[in-house]
């Protein structure tokens, strides 16, 4: 069983970063040196390639926002793809105005982690990094947040599937995050939040989601593309994977746009139903926490109303230790800080191990044709990793 909302009183269907400020607050955290300012760091990619990262801001000219109608719809994307070495300069994590509304919207801002902390986190990306030399192109794969979070709150992953030989697009959603710097200096908080919880109808964003990213489909693959390595883009093979409601608009997504040939739920209620019809015979993988760790009351059968609905190729796994966060940078980033993040029992240099591994085996497997045993079935090198069904 899974939560309805995802903690959605305390955190909006996104993550918990605990206590007055930090990213966790446990009792032994109290006597942590106030003001620590040793850099935070995101664990090395696993592939073979250096990574780049380029900054798109899109807007939409034909469609007007669903929380803010006067104003046409924006996305600003983050574009991870396989670069040459030793060129550009290191990507920003995200910056100060971000950070400090992300943490303002998770309790009083405290000593532990400031914004200007968490927004020089050690990324190992590259801002201005050319192409990696190769006639190649590349798989795509679209990463949708939780909501209420920003796009670099799957960083982790999206350096990791780069390096591994993928064009990553991470998008923040306008008005969906709990504030995002767009061009000219907008920070963009979440109206959407103040729409859609008073009447439970989060349905609105997965299902706008689900016209987002045609989008940007189309202005990354079509006759005239927005971004200027658009050629790396393999636009034969395309993938979607979301965390939270992020998880929900991957398979709204391709419920409308075949031209997704593959999706991952990161532990997200079913906000938008599947099909009865199914996904055409798409793979899909659904890869949730540890229902030990749920509280009772906000019961979801949104999984197991729509497992039937998957027609094709799909895992259902979940992960021993993990909590809600454990599929973002989050955990990484407690242990970092020297708080282990309250709601993930799990470490969180194993969160992102499992979710690199389990995510990339999917995409290599279903976008690249390549082996991955690891989704045959239980492996004694990761005991965490429950097959739930196949």
């Amino acid at each position: 069983m899974k939560k309805i909302i995802r903690v959605l009183a305390a955190v909006a269907a996104g993550l918990v970063l605990a206590g007055p400020g930090t990213l966790a607050t446990p009792a032994a955290a109290q006597a942590a040196p106030a003001g620590d300012s040793t850099r935070l760091e995101l664990p090395r990619p696993t592939g073979a390639f250096a990574v780049g990262r380029d900054t798109l801001h899109l807007v939409d000219r034909e469609r007007k926002d669903p929380w803010v109608p006067t104003a046409d719809r924006e996305l600003l994307l983050s574009l991870y793809y396989p670069a040459l070495a030793h060129t550009g300069s290191p990507a920003p994590y995200m910056a100060v105005a971000e950070a400090k509304a992300l943490l303002t919207d998770r309790g009083q801002l405290g000593d532990h982690v400031t914004p200007e902390r968490l927004a020089a986190t050690r990324t190992h990306s590259r801002t201005g990094a050319l192409p990696r030399p190769s006639a190649d192109r590349y798989p795509l794969i679209v990463l949708s947040p939780g909501f209420t979070m920003p796009r670099a709150s799957l960083t982790t992953l999206a350096e990791d599937l780069a390096s591994r030989g993928y064009v990553v697009a991470a998008v923040d959603h306008a008005y969906e995050s709990d504030g995002t710097t767009f061009p000219g200096g907008r920070v963009l908080g979440c109206k959407a939040c103040e729409q859609v919880f008073p009447d439970r109808s989060l349905h609105r964003v997965s299902d706008g989601r689900a016209r987002d990213v045609p989008f940007v489909l189309d202005r990354l693959t079509g006759p005239r593309p927005a971004w200027r390595y658009s050629r790396l883009i393999d636009s034969r093979h395309i993938g979607m994977a979301g965390h939270s409601i992020g998880g929900a608009a991957a398979s709204a997504t391709m419920a409308v746009d075949p031209r997704v040939d593959a999706g991952v739920n990161m532990d997200g209620t079913f906000f938008t139903p599947i099909p009865e019809g199914g996904l055409d015979g798409r793979p899909f993988l659904m890869l949730a926490g540890d229902p030990a760790l749920l509280p009772p009351d906000f019961p979801d059968t949104s999984w197991e109303d729509n497992w039937p609905r998957l027609d094709g190729w799909k895992r259902w796994l979940t992960v021993a230790g993990a909590g809600h966060p454990a599929f973002t940078d989050w955990p990484v980033l407690s242990d970092e800080a020297g708080y282990p993040h309250p709601e993930t029992p799990l470490s969180g240099t194993r969160s992102q191990q499992i979710t690199r591994a389990y995510v990339g085996a999917f995409f290599d497997l279903h976008l690249r044709g390549m082996p991955a045993p690891r989704l045959d079935g239980p492996a004694a090198t990761d005991p965490e990793v429950v097959f739930h069904r196949r």
